[in-house]
């Protein structure tokens, strides 16, 4: 009986195998929907284009970009999550979406593991952590100096809560104390940096680089594993001696769970070429982001782990959702 039982159970799999690999040498046969949970023009909407016009391209089939903004990505996530597992409705995942959401929220209408099959990391970014000019700091290690000499006396600013997880994540390495003071986003919060309003704030590097090499602000640190090429003079945080404060941020591609495992390999190997092409990779870091395109299990760990981590953070710095 178990001899049967388990000749029964490996013709499944057989089947299956072969029913994924068959679904797969068709697919694309129609147009493919990927869905982004902000506005037009934003890093992911632009990166979805970018992707998705080479999709277009390679596999003759048109793609359409349908931006659903709102609620952190919940609306465009959950509307994903319970889209037909067929490859034809895909989802731009940003880490806030599928690794502080989780952790921000005490119910999330899906589940960021077991409701996607990860598909690839598209791009990643890090952050900058700067300072107003004035502030006694030109360094990391000053900075931790002056915070901890005044508990409470400084102040950042952050426009994303990713962002203020980055900073919160700073003042639990350091056991430094600061103050957060909330904006509606990050043009905002770097202006109140400049300003003088806040002493710092930790923000991706696209729209400070200007503003550091005019003098307006002070870059400290970049919270990547490598320097950053738009600014290579800047150490990182394990090179000003602080090893466990990296924060990468990343937009990814996911399909709904269930989708064909031979579909889900087909896109990633497709997209991972896509953000290595030479026009594709220069506009992304054009936007600050490295192009990545890396496997479905090492999305899938990396996204595993981001909950983790994140989570720990809004635990320990007691953030809830508003």
């Amino acid at each position: 009986m178990k001899t049967g039982l388990r000749a029964a159970f490996l013709a499944a799999l057989c089947f299956a195998a072969a029913h994924s690999s068959a679904l797969a040498q068709t697919y694309p046969s129609k147009p493919l929907r990927i869905v982004v949970g902000f506005p037009p023009g934003g890093g992911n909407d632009i990166i979805a284009r970018l992707v998705g016009a080479r999709l277009s391209e390679s596999w003759g089939q048109p793609v359409v970009i349908d931006n659903k903004p709102g609620a952190n990505a919940i609306i465009a996530t959950e509307f994903v999550a319970r889209a037909p597992a067929d490859g034809y409705t895909l989802l731009v995942g940003a880490s806030g979406a599928m690794a502080v959401n989780p952790g921000l929220y005490a119910k999330l209408p899906y589940d960021a593991e077991r409701d996607f099959a990860p598909i690839t990391m598209m791009g990643s970014f890090p952050l900058l952590l700067v300072v107003h000019p004035g502030v006694a700091a030109t360094s990391v290690k000053d900075l931790i100096a002056l915070a901890r000499a005044k508990p409470g006396a400084l102040s950042y600013s952050s426009g994303s809560t990713p962002f203020q997880l980055a900073a919160e994540l700073f003042k639990l390495r350091t056991g430094t104390q600061m103050n957060f003071i909330p904006y509606k986003g990050s043009a905002q919060a770097i202006n109140a940096v400049m300003s003088g309003d806040v002493a710092l704030t930790f923000v991706d590097s696209t729209p400070v680089v200007a503003q550091v090499r005019a003098g307006r602000l002070r870059a400290l640190a970049v919270t990547s594993p490598r320097r950053s090429a738009a600014l290579p003079e800047l150490p990182t945080m394990a090179e000003a001696g602080l090893p466990d404060s990296e924060v990468v941020l990343w937009s990814s591609l996911f399909a709904p769970a269930g989708t064909p495992p031979a579909i889900v390999s087909r896109l990633s190997a497709e997209v991972a070429r896509i953000v290595q092409l030479p026009d594709v990779k220069e506009k992304m870091q054009a936007l600050g982001t490295d192009p990545v395109g890396n496997t479905p299990a090492e999305l899938a760990a990396i996204v595993r782990a981001d909950i983790a981590k994140w989570g720990a953070v809004i635990r320990s710095a007691g953030i809830k959702a508003e």
